[in-house]
């Protein structure tokens, strides 16, 4: 006996989740309702089954094939057009036309008795058996009554609650006889029980009525489809778990990994692979698709989340349905019976109110506010590139895809034939990127110069010296989890605001230039690349006096690929250096702010009892500085930019030094003390390289450990700082304790406050005309000077939805009350 599954509906009141799925897909329980109702077939002996299919039919196909995977025997019907659930059936007559045959629903979830079902047909010997069941609330359902042999005496779709007469529904499910197909039109759209039924009672023809015991639950709305997840969860039917039931209701699928730390309270289903991170609480009704992450400090409650989606930290998930392929990134709510759609993106600290729509392919900005559904409306993201190129998190945001497009957007942008210098850190994940990054380019008809493994003043340095341009990928600083895909112009510098727009364009328009046969670029592995760094800078950097001095210094790798160039610079310095951490750590690529501040306690511990004369410690890729005294006391790295300041300007005597304007004041009166002056730049990188090109700039630094050291780059290098700072101290006989002393103290402070993109205009409007009469300057962002000379900056995010606020002041106290008169401006405006 044959069964029918159909499987053609759109389910247009589940959409967005059918907006780019069919309904018999959408997963229950990490299964599609689908495959639940053909694994019911199979166990009452119904392995060879026709599908109707219409909507989305290629994808019904794909996934279950022929059937094998489930041991049965598929075979599909294809709609043109919609022909309702008995043209549909008719559509498959060659099939079905020479025995009894079942038709069942491929959206509905149920674990009726089909055998008992056919039984029933089969002793009754009517032409038609309906499956019906009881239903509290039949509304939705079309009514039947049946009398005591079991004979349908009528049907009644969809009615009022004045025209209830029973609570016994029809089911769709149904078992006939292939005479039935006369009553049915070809090619016409005929439904069962709207068209064909009363026609065979007016003739008189013998339809039963079958009354299942049993669970069924058409899921035909976004309440029916969460209730049915949390029958399944409830054991309240009888259907497969993948998996194992680790306690009471917890089901955790193969190869999932959940943190001992994570709170589970079943029932709830973890499917496989997905990941589950420490401080996670998921709580009863709730079901995480394949692959999903759930980040630290997640909560999840009778949530239903499809595959591959990514939560980030602290998220809130309540009642709510979120599609395949999804991001919600950090501190992201979203609310009771709310649905996102396909493939979206939640950013962070957004709310998602509830029973809010958010359709496939949209992008839900960081910190919105969302109370209607989102259907037409796509904001895409703004710009690729923030503050350290394009980041975002490995294989959720930057993935290996993503990183060809933009190698083939980059390679557009130059002309065939080019060379392009590409490098890494030491983690894999930026290791299997730039694979993808490099065949992209040679895809393009660019030549690929691969240093591989080296410090980020390296990759610019070799960059610099006749390439076009350059792509470093690192592991972002402090994010373990994220990777920065960062763009070097010819100059080794970061590409210019004008260069970043040009890139975004062709990345947009998705226009790639793809190389000839003949025309696949070149890879090629240049030697000797350390030995020819370390050349150049000791015949640029003023190293005079560091042989005689005597100088001990103790030098913290940071088991990052600064320990790379290390061996090939300190012994041609001729200074008593005491290395430490030199070797690669892939597991570590970066390092947080805890694990940075434990360093230099260490390092300075060193540093004291080895009476050395100061202590260094680079960060990962050997791009940023940090200094440590010869007391072993922490030079904090605003400080330690004032220190270099000083010891550059009493060295020179005149000059300019490139500082950002976030950047205390004391800085000016270091410099003026001196005879050099200021000049004030933006807080973007290639702002501060573009003024260290210019031929009387002797300095530069942004605060956070990175120094420009103009004789030999323009860009930030921690090593070239470090061979200047050696120099330096080796002529003055000052300890930078000494220099340090001598510098007035500097008292600013900072603050981070969210703001929606849709209101950083006005946020910036309302802080000046708040100055009122004060100096502005708009250097970057809007800097209001105080007539006592206390300043405040306020700066919007160029990459987040923050506003970002710097305040000077004579002390601490002074600057706290600035930064406060000032936030509540800022948050007037954004709310």
């Amino acid at each position: 006996m044959k069964a029918v599954v159909m499987a053609g509906g759109e389910g247009t009141r589940l959409r967005p989740m059918t907006s780019s799925m069919p309904k018999p897909l959408l997963p229950v329980a990490n299964r599609p309702i689908m495959e639940h109702v053909l694994r019911l077939l199979k166990r009452h002996g119904l392995s060879e089954t026709v599908v109707t299919v219409q909507f989305l039919a290629s994808l019904v196909k794909n996934y279950f094939g022929d059937g094998e995977e489930l041991g049965m025997e598929l075979t599909y019907a294809n709609e043109e057009k919609p022909l309702g659930t008995a043209g549909s059936v008719k559509n498959a007559e060659a099939a079905l036309k020479d025995d009894t045959f079942l038709v069942i629903s491929g959206d509905a979830l149920t674990d009726f008795d089909l055998t008992d079902l056919i039984a029933f047909h089969k002793e009754k010997g009517g032409l038609v058996t309906v499956c019906l069941t009881r239903v509290p609330n039949p509304l939705e359902f079309g009514i039947t009554i049946v009398d005591e042999e079991g004979q349908v005496e009528r049907f009644l779709e969809k009615p009022t609650w004045g025209q209830v007469f029973s609570d016994t529904v029809n089911t769709g499910i149904y078992v006939m006889e292939p005479e039935v197909f006369d009553y049915v039109q070809a090619d016409t759209s005929v439904d069962w029980s709207g068209d064909v039924f009363p026609q065979l009672m007016k003739e008189g023809k013998p339809i039963y009525g079958y009354i299942a015991e049993g669970y069924w639950e058409d899921v035909g709305t976004h309440e029916s489809y969460v209730k049915a997840q949390a029958d399944v969860l409830e054991r309240k039917v009888d259907v497969e778990l993948d998996g194992f039931e680790i306690s009471p209701g917890v089901w955790v699928a193969e190869g999932a990994e959940v943190h001992p730390d994570a709170v589970l309270r079943g029932p709830l289903y973890i499917g496989d692979y997905a990941k589950v991170e420490a401080d996670v609480e998921i709580r009863e009704h709730t079901v995480v698709g394949s692959n999903v992450v759930v980040k630290t400090g997640a909560f999840l409650h009778k949530a239903v989340v499809h595959d591959n989606v990514y939560i980030g930290q602290h998220s809130n998930l309540r009642g709510c349905v979120v599609g395949k392929n999804t991001d919600i990134m950090r501190a992201a709510r979203i609310e009771d019976g709310a649905v996102i759609g396909d493939e979206c993106l939640v950013g962070e600290e957004s709310i998602i109110q509830g029973n809010v729509r958010v359709y496939p392919f949209k992008t839900i900005e960081a910190g919105a506010f969302v109370n209607t559904s989102v259907i037409w409306e796509s904001r895409g993201q703004a710009h690729l590139f923030g503050a350290r190129g394009v980041s975002g998190i490995l294989n959720v945001e930057i993935t290996p895809e993503l990183a060809v497009r933009l190698a083939g957007a980059y390679a557009t942008t130059l002309k065939k034939g080019s060379t392009v210098t590409t490098a890494r850190d030491h983690s894999r994940g930026a290791r299997a990127l730039k694979r993808a990054v490099i065949s992209a380019l040679q895809a393009s008809a660019i030549d690929v110069r691969d240093l591989e493994n080296v410090p980020l003043p390296v990759a610019r340095q070799q960059t610099a010296r006749g390439s076009a341009g350059g792509i470093m990928i690192r592991t972002s600083p402090g994010v373990p989890d994220s990777v920065d895909i960062m763009f070097i112009d010819e100059r080794g510098a970061d590409l210019s605001q004008a260069q970043q727009r040009k890139l975004d364009r062709v990345y947009a328009r998705q226009e790639y230039r793809r190389a000839f046969p003949g025309e696949i670029g070149d890879l090629y592995f240049p030697s000797s690349v350390f030995d020819s760094y370390t050349g150049s800078l000791l015949r640029n950097v003023d190293i005079t006096g560091i042989a005689d001095s005597g100088l001990k210094v103790v030098v913290d790798a940071s088991n990052g690929s600064a320990g790379l160039v290390l061996p090939s610079l300190l012994g041609r310095l001729g200074v008593d250096a005491l290395t430490i951490n030199p070797g690669l750590d892939e597991s570590r690529p970066t390092e947080s702010a805890d694990t940075r501040r434990a360093g230099l306690v260490r390092l300075g511990e060193i540093v004291s009892s080895a009476r050395a004369a100061f202590g260094v410690r680079f960060d990962p890729v050997g791009e940023r500085l940090s200094l440590v005294d010869e007391l072993g006391r922490i030079i904090e790295d605003d400080r330690a930019l004032l220190v270099l300041l000083d010891l550059v300007a009493a060295e020179r005597r005149s000059g300019r030094v490139a500082l950002p304007v976030t950047t205390t004041r004391v800085a000016e009166q270091v410099a003026a003390y001196h005879g050099t002056q200021v000049e004030w730049t933006t807080t973007s990188p290639d702002d501060l390289t573009r003024v260290g090109r210019e031929e009387a700039t002797i300095f530069g630094g942004d605060g956070r450990g990175g120094f420009i050291v103009p004789e030999f780059s323009s860009v930030f290098d921690g090593t070239a700082a470090f061979v200047r700072l050696i120099g330096l101290v080796a002529r003055t006989q000052l300890t930078l304790s000494q220099i340090d002393a001598r510098i007035p103290r500097a008292h600013v402070l900072r603050r981070d406050l969210a703001t929606p993109w849709a209101v950083k205009g006005l946020v910036m409007r309302r802080v000046v005309e708040a100055a009122g009469e004060r100096s502005v300057d708009t250097t970057d962002g809007v800097r209001v000077v105080e007539a006592d000379g206390r300043w405040i900056m306020v700066l919007p995010d160029r990459a987040e939805a923050v506003t970002h606020l710097w305040a000077e002041g004579p002390d601490d106290a002074s600057a706290q009350a600035l930064l406060d008169e000032w936030s509540a401006v800022v948050d007037s405006a954004g709310s």
